[in-house]
Parts: structure tokens; C-alpha cells; sequence
């Protein structure tokens, strides 16, 4: 697995290493749980609340801050390939699953305010941000437990629980 972290945040909110070990680790043990068998490429963009509210503005249309936002690559449902791999044109050997926007402000903020750590926050938007790429949602009260739990299950597994 490859990540590419793009940092676009004009001050310094978090130490760059450690977060972007944290956001590894996190993509990581998701696609180990979800038996994804491919070599794949996952782009986190770390942003500002203006640069997430632009992003969100021009491609849902929708003039708000968020936390994330995903752009997946690839026709899944539910962590299956909906169209076999093997016909991706597959990049340097790869396959792009596509890109996450994380606004870092946003994440300390909802830190505070549910009272746990940065750290897990980041990590459960990362989390969530790449369950969308492999086609989860949450747009049934049924769909949104399956994402809720496998959430629950990679922050627990990364030892950052409530």
C-alpha cells in the first residue's frame, strides 16, 4: 500500500511525522480488515476549513464545513469490487482507490467536543474517509451500523477507543 499525504495547511496544528504515521497505520489496518488483496494508493489532503468548505461548495454543492470528504476511484459496495480490478488501468502497479480531504481544524475542534483525542479523531475521519472509497455508506439506518461498527473495530484495533 501506498499513501500520499499532502499537507496544504498554513500553520502548524500537529507534528507532520507522528500524524502521518498515525494516518498510515489507520489506512493500513483497514484494508487489512477488509481483505483487500492488491497493492493500492490512497491521496490524504490535509486542509483548512476554508480550502474543505471550497471543495465541499464545488462538488456537493453545499456551502459548509465538514470534516471529510471522499473521492473514490473505483465501483465498490461494501468493501467488493463491483468492476474486477483487473480491468483498472492500474497505476504504476497499483490500484487508486481514490482521495481523502481531512480538515485538520475541523478534527481538533470535534476533538474537543466529543472528548477524546486528536489522534483518534484524525484517525476515525481517515477511517471513515477510506470506507467510503471502498464503497461503504451510511445512508440507511442498516448501513450506517455496518460503518459504525467497522469504525468502532480499526479504532479499537489501533488502540484509540473512546
Amino acid at each position: 500500500m501506498k499513501i500520499v499525504i499532502q499537507n496544504k495547511l498554513k500553520k502548524r496544528y500537529l507534528p507532520l511525522k507522528p500524524l502521518k504515521k498515525l494516518l498510515t497505520t489507520a489506512m493500513e489496518t483497514v484494508l487489512s480488515n477488509e481483505d483487500i488483496n492488491y497493492d493500492t494508493l490512497v491521496s490524504i489532503l490535509l486542509v483548512e476549513n476554508e480550502e474543505i468548505r471550497s471543495i465541499n461548495f464545488e462538488h456537493r454543492k453545499i456551502n459548509n464545513i465538514t470534516d471529510v470528504i471522499s473521492f473514490p476511484m473505483l465501483d465498490m459496495e461494501n468493501g467488493r469490487f463491483i468492476t474486477q480490478p483487473e480491468e483498472y488501468d492500474m497505476d504504476q502497479g497499483m490500484l487508486f482507490l481514490g482521495d481523502i480531504v481531512i480538515s485538520v481544524p475541523k478534527a481538533i475542534e470535534q476533538a474537543q467536543m466529543y472528548e477524546h483525542s486528536v489522534n483518534r479523531e484524525i484517525a476515525f475521519l481517515a477511517i471513515h474517509g477510506l470506507l467510503h472509497l471502498l464503497g461503504y455508506d451510511h445512508e440507511t439506518p442498516e448501513d450506517e451500523e455496518t460503518m459504525v461498527k467497522k469504525q468502532e473495530n480499526i479504532l479499537s484495533l489501533m488502540e484509540l477507543p473512546r
